[in-house]
């Protein structure tokens, strides 16, 4: 805690401040200097706290500002429209090619779908 001083230089203090100040004074000095120091430590801890939250406020828009740089450049998105774009056209020359659906038989192991509710014993009547 204290650095600078040795225990001999505190105790020199202690010596002086009590021949300064007087055995009957010395302990409200003592807590007016503890009340002091826990004041200054409450506003050295809120100073950091600050500053931690700026620094942390500071990563959180350099992220922000890279996220929105991948989402701007990003290849996979411009990949996917282009195929979304490949999609569409293929879908509209199908629908160019074949203007309507024919419909056909069904095939074998398949059923024909009909409008008619199906008979009571479960099979379909034929159309």
């Amino acid at each position: 805690m204290f650095d600078i001083f040795s225990w001999q230089h505190i105790i020199i203090m202690l010596v002086v401040a009590l021949v300064v100040v007087g055995p009957k004074d010395l302990p409200r000095l003592m807590n007016m200097a503890g009340k002091w120091a826990g004041k200054a430590r409450t506003m050295a801890g809120e100073f950091r706290k600050s500053f931690d939250e700026m620094a942390r406020e500071s990563e959180l828009s350099e992220l922000r500002k890279e996220i929105d740089d991948l989402k701007k450049n990003n290849p996979v998105t411009d990949l996917a429209n282009s195929m979304t774009d490949a999609q569409a056209e293929i879908g509209s020359s199908i629908q160019a090619a074949a203007p309507e659906a024919v419909a056909s038989e069904p095939r074998a192991g398949e059923m024909a779908v009909t409008d008619t509710p199906p008979a009571p014993g479960g099979v379909a009547s034929p159309s």
